[in-house]
C-alpha cells in the first residue's frame, strides 16, 4: 500500500507546478486546461474509474487503493475528472457493473472513461422531484427502439453531455413504483432539447430537457425492463455514499479557510462566533468519522446502503449553517461580493481558492441547494427513520374529501 501511495504522490508531483496550492489557486483560463490534463493523466492510468476492471478502462484496484487515491488527490487539490464524471462513472458506471450485461458494459464503460460518452442524469420532473415514483416521462416500445415523450428537470451538466440515463415509465398500467425502466438515451438527436436554467448565483449549471419522439435502442436498458426503481435505488446509494470518502477532506479545508477569515476580521474573541466555529469543528469531525466508516465498509466488501442518507443529511445541513456563518463574518462585504466566485455548483470551493467574499457568497447560495438535490433533507430523514431506525412509515396525507367525511 505504501508503494501505491508513493505512486499517486509521484503522479501529483509530475502533474503540478512548483508551489502548488490546489486547483482553486489557478486563474480562470488555467482552470479548465489543468482539469482536462489531470483527467487525461488519470484515465491513462485507469484512475478515473479505479475500481473498474481493466477491460472497461479501469485499474482493477481494491478498496484500500481507492481510499488512498481519494485521500492523496483530494488532499492535494487535484480533481478526479470532469463534473459529469460523477454521473457517468460514480453513479451510472458503478451501477451498470452490478446489473448490466457484459456486452452492454463493454459497449459503454470504456467510452465513458475515455470521455467520448459524457452522461447527465434524468430523474426529476416538474411533477416528480423527491417523489420519483410520480414521474410521467413515457417510453413506448416501437420495434427495436423506445420512443420517449416528456420532460426532465434540474439535470445538472446536461448542456455538456451527449448521453443521459433516464428513468421513464414503460408500463403505465403498473403501480407507481413498478413499470419504470432506466434507459440510456443519446442527447444529440432532433427529438431532444436541452434548455439551461439560470440559478440564483447567475450560473446555468442545470437544465430542463424535453423529449419529443426522441429515440433510443430497445436494448439500452440498465437492469431489467419495468424494474428501474430498484436500479435507481442502487444508483442513488452510490451517489450519496462515495462522496463520504472525499467530502470530509474538502470540508476540513474549507473550515480552515473560515477560521482564517475569522482571524482576518479580528472576530476571534466574539463569543457567538467562537461558539459557532466550535460547532462547525464538531460537525466536520462527524463527517470525518462517517468517511472512515464508509472506507472501512468498502474495504470489508460492503457497498453503500441506506446509511448513506445520514451522511448526506449531515453534510448538507452542516454546509448551510457553516456558510451562513461565513457571511455573518463578512458582514456588509457579503452584500457587495468581490474577487473570484467559486466555479463549483457542488460542495465547497476548490482547495487553494482565495478567501474572497465572492467565493463565500457563491458557495453559500449553492449550499442552500445542497439540502434539496440528491434527495431533500426531508427525504433523507424519512429514509433514516424507516430503514435505519425501524420507525413506521410516514402516514400519507388525507385528501380533503376524506377528511371532511371523517
Amino acid at each position: 500500500m505504501d508503494s501505491f501511495r508513493a505512486a499517486v504522490q509521484q503522479f501529483v508531483a509530475e502533474l503540478t507546478p512548483p508551489g502548488w496550492q490546489g486547483i482553486g489557486a489557478l486563474e480562470e483560463h488555467e482552470h479548465a486546461e489543468f482539469r482536462a490534463r489531470a483527467r487525461a493523466g488519470l484515465a491513462e492510468r485507469g484512475w478515473v474509474a479505479p475500481a473498474w476492471p481493466a477491460e472497461y478502462g479501469g485499474a482493477g484496484l481494491g478498496a484500500r487503493e481507492l481510499v488512498v487515491l481519494v485521500e492523496e488527490l483530494t488532499g492535494a487539490g487535484v480533481p478526479f475528472g470532469s463534473d459529469n464524471d460523477a454521473f457517468g462513472i460514480s453513479m451510472l458506471g458503478n451501477t451498470m457493473l452490478r446489473v448490466s450485461s457484459a456486452e452492454l458494459c463493454a459497449r459503454f464503460l470504456p467510452k465513458i472513461v475515455s470521455g467520448e460518452y459524457v452522461f447527465a442524469q434524468g430523474f426529476s420532473e416538474p411533477g416528480a422531484g423527491s417523489d420519483l415514483a410520480g414521474l410521467a416521462l413515457r417510453a413506448q416500445a416501437d420495434g427495436d427502439r423506445w420512443v420517449l415523450n416528456g420532460q426532465k428537470l434540474w439535470s445538472s451538466g446536461a448542456h455538456r453531455a451527449n448521453w443521459m440515463f433516464v428513468l421513464a415509465r414503460t408500463n403505465p398500467q403498473a403501480a407507481p413504483h413498478r413499470g419504470i425502466s432506466m434507459l440510456l438515451v443519446p442527447l444529440d438527436q432532433p427529438g431532444v432539447t436541452v434548455r439551461p436554467i439560470r440559478n440564483i448565483t447567475g450560473d446555468a449549471d442545470f437544465n430542463e430537457v424535453f423529449f419529443d419522439d426522441a429515440l433510443t435502442e430497445r436494448e439500452l436498458v440498465v437492469g431489467e425492463v419495468d424494474r428501474g426503481w430498484a436500479v435507481a435505488m442502487t444508483l442513488l446509494g452510490f451517489e450519496r455514499g462515495e462522496s463520504a470518502l472525499h467530502s470530509p477532506i474538502r470540508f476540513r479545508n474549507e473550515l480552515n479557510r473560515l477560521v482564517e477569515l475569522v482571524r482576518e476580521r479580528e472576530l476571534t474573541e466574539d463569543p457567538d462566533i467562537r461558539r459557532r466555529v466550535a460547532w462547525c469543528h464538531v460537525q466536520v469531525e462527524q463527517l470525518r468519522a462517517h468517511g472512515a466508516r464508509t472506507a472501512a465498509k468498502l474495504i470489508a466488501g460492503e457497498e453503500p446502503g441506506p446509511e448513506a442518507a445520514s451522511f448526506k443529511l449531515l453534510w448538507s445541513e452542516y454546509h448551510r449553517h457553516s456558510t451562513e456563518l461565513a457571511l455573518d463574518v463578512l458582514g456588509l462585504d457579503a452584500l457587495t461580493p468581490s474577487g473570484r466566485p467559486s466555479p463549483n455548483w457542488y460542495h465547497t470551493d476548490d482547495p487553494g481558492a482565495p478567501n474572497s467574499s465572492a467565493s463565500w457568497t457563491s458557495v453559500y447560495l449553492n449550499a442552500r441547494a445542497g439540502t434539496i438535490y440528491a434527495g431533500s433533507s426531508q427525504v433523507q430523514r424519512g429514509i433514516i427513520g424507516e430503514l435505519l431506525l425501524g420507525l413506521p412509515k410516514e402516514p400519507k396525507p388525507v385528501a380533503a374529501g376524506e377528511a371532511a367525511r371523517a
